[in-house]
């Protein structure tokens, strides 16, 4: 089943300032049942955001938790491709064709410091379908940047994703954490790029 309905997408959870955007490939329809970026119940990525200290306090998912990472930890929301599907793999070239360069758009106007791809799919898709070269995609930070924003790509947390496990998904927020707070925070707690 495909879903290209608006209402039937999750809102962007954007705005300009943030630290970190994390972007997945498309949304799952359970997600869009309940609202909630990685909303199901055995999506990993919440376990392993609580278990990386990526923030100071356990977060649950759901909307207040969006909002709260949003405007307490300045982290965004967003996809490479709105309409959910089941999997990854009922994505089609033509959906990322479309909906890669928004994406593009989207992180050029908000400018976050830090892009976080969750899955080199979404990245290299991401790549491919906005025109940028096809470069060689390691895990964690990339050699190249979009726009001003450095890019920051981990394994997907979805529960399709079984090579890798809770604790290694840990390890790569710690990493992403490590790459945020250098970029930052100074001592005095300024900012500073």
């Amino acid at each position: 089943m495909r879903y290209d309905n608006p209402m039937e997408q999750l809102p962007d959870y954007l705005e300009e300032g943030l630290d970190i955007v994390s972007i997945g490939s498309n949304p799952s329809p359970h997600s869009i049942k309940v609202q909630c970026y990685y909303g199901n119940p055995r999506n990993r990525f919440w376990k392993a955001l609580n278990g990386a200290g990526l923030v100071g306090e356990l977060l649950e998912p759901g909307r207040p938790a969006l909002q709260r990472l949003l405007k307490t930890y300045r982290m965004g929301f967003t996809d490479v491709v709105k309409p959910p599907t089941p999997g990854v793999a009922q994505l089609r070239a033509s959906d990322y064709k479309k909906w890669a360069p928004i994406l593009k758009e989207k992180l050029l106007r908000y400018q976050p410091r830090i892009c976080w791809f969750h899955g080199k799919v979404a990245y290299r898709n991401y790549l491919k379908h906005t025109g940028e070269t096809d470069l060689t995609i390691d895990w964690g930070l990339q050699p190249h940047m979009i726009g001003a924003s450095r890019v920051f790509v981990t394994p997907n947390p979805s529960p399709a994703n079984a090579v890798f496990s809770l604790d290694d998904l840990i390890d790569w927020y710690k990493k992403l954490k490590q790459l945020r707070d250098r970029l930052v925070t100074t001592p005095a707690g300024k900012r500073h790029d």
